[in-house]
């Protein structure tokens, strides 16, 4: 089985799964995003969102392939480039972190340790770049509603993962505490993810995966 972490470009974008890649949730303030769901350009802000943050800061997301199959992704940026980041409670983010904002996988793929496989990524591509830490505005709800103030389903990241992959609560909140993850205190994660790997193959029984898009 091969593994593929690429950087989001403008070229693979598209492989992000349909609602993600129309959703500009992140990439702008809340009047704006709603304006552009409401007027159709929600995906053609994307696109440029990405295009102006690649020129301007570089790599700003990774997207993971299982023998060819887009499976999960990421998508970070320093907080100044995302304007929903201003827009919580536990807001602001440190100055000298860089905001994890999204991460997802297929529903099929959970549970086999890829969401820390693409943490991994992201760690070590923010690390080669000199960034001291990474935050992350976590979702301490268990059960989410459709919408809840605003916040589409699959917005935000679960606390108790950031938590469980090295993350710590820098700002508490009953709803959307802010955490944060060292780079300084990240160990190898080379084990863990070859172990994810491995349970993955083990799972899929050795079934062939099917030709992207993956994305329902």
């Amino acid at each position: 089985m091969s593994r593929r972490l690429l950087s989001i470009t403008l070229d693979n974008l598209d492989d992000l799964p349909p609602a993600c890649r129309e959703c500009v949730f992140w990439e702008l303030d809340p009047l704006a995003g709603r304006r552009a769901g409401e007027d159709g350009s929600s995906a053609q802000r994307k696109e440029s969102w990405v295009s102006a943050t690649l020129l301007e800061w570089g790599s700003c997301g990774k997207v993971l392939y299982v023998d060819g199959v887009a499976v999960g992704y990421a998508l970070y940026a320093p907080p100044a480039l995302l304007g929903r980041a201003g827009a919580f409670p536990t807001s602001p983010v440190s100055d000298d972190a860089v905001l994890l904002a999204a991460l997802s996988v297929l529903p099929e793929f959970e549970g086999a340790g890829l969401g820390r496989v693409i943490v991994q990524g992201v760690v070590k591509d923010l690390q080669r770049r000199g960034v001291r830490a990474v935050e992350a505005f976590g979702d301490a709800r268990a059960e989410r509603p459709p919408r809840s103030r605003g916040l589409e389903p699959g917005c935000l990241i679960p606390a108790d993962f950031l938590l469980a992959v090295g993350f710590k609560t820098v700002r508490p909140h009953l709803r959307y505490p802010r955490l944060r993850l060292e780079m300084r205190n990240v160990v190898s994660w080379r084990d863990d993810v070859e172990g994810a790997l491995e349970r993955l193959l083990g799972s899929m029984g050795g079934q062939d995966l099917v030709p992207r898009p993956a994305w329902p």
